[in-house]
């Protein structure tokens, strides 16, 4: 199994632009958040928790990103935890709510996200591997942990891998 940094590096070197890691941090939310919703219906009422096809995609999400880094791990329950809460209360909305949110907010986020890579000038990463679309997610992530200042030797292994980041013109 490819390390947290194989993972890391390879997605960042399809997202070297600023901009692009800019729409990142909307479309990729908005994109799980969707798929959280569409995928919670059905509904299952087991001893008292509400349970969903959701449920089983957040789990093996986390279970992913566990296998790959316990802090990480650790994060990435917030953030899988906050969209599968979103997507779950969306599901629970009418049907008509539940749907047009549901593939409003899958097809924006995917909008944003090739607006994105235009400004990159490069493909999607998950076009060469399927695993950056569980990458993506954990990208943002990290991002946001580097702009706190968390895992700096980490961010500085991507950079040396993947290049810095850049602002286009």
């Amino acid at each position: 199994m490819r390390s947290l940094l194989d993972h890391l590096s390879s997605y960042a070197g399809y997202h070297r632009d600023r901009h692009n890691i800019a729409t990142h941090f909307v479309g990729i939310p908005m994109i799980v958040v969707g798929i959280m919703a569409l995928l919670g219906r059905p509904q299952w009422n087991l001893a008292g928790v509400s349970l969903a096809p959701a449920s089983a995609v957040a789990l093996g999400m986390i279970l992913f990103y566990f296998r790959l880094d316990r802090p990480y791990g650790a994060a990435m329950v917030l953030f899988v935890g906050a969209c599968l809460w979103a997507g779950s209360a969306l599901a629970s909305s009418s049907t008509v709510v539940w749907l047009a949110a549901g593939l409003g907010l899958f097809v924006l986020g995917w909008v944003i996200q090739f607006v994105g890579h235009a400004f990159e000038g490069r493909k999607p990463a998950f076009v060469d591997d399927l695993l950056g679309l569980l990458v993506g997610p954990l990208f943002i992530v990290a991002e946001w942990g580097f702009a706190l200042g968390w895992r700096r030797s980490l961010r500085d292994q991507i950079e040396t891998i993947a290049g810095p980041t850049r602002v286009r013109r």
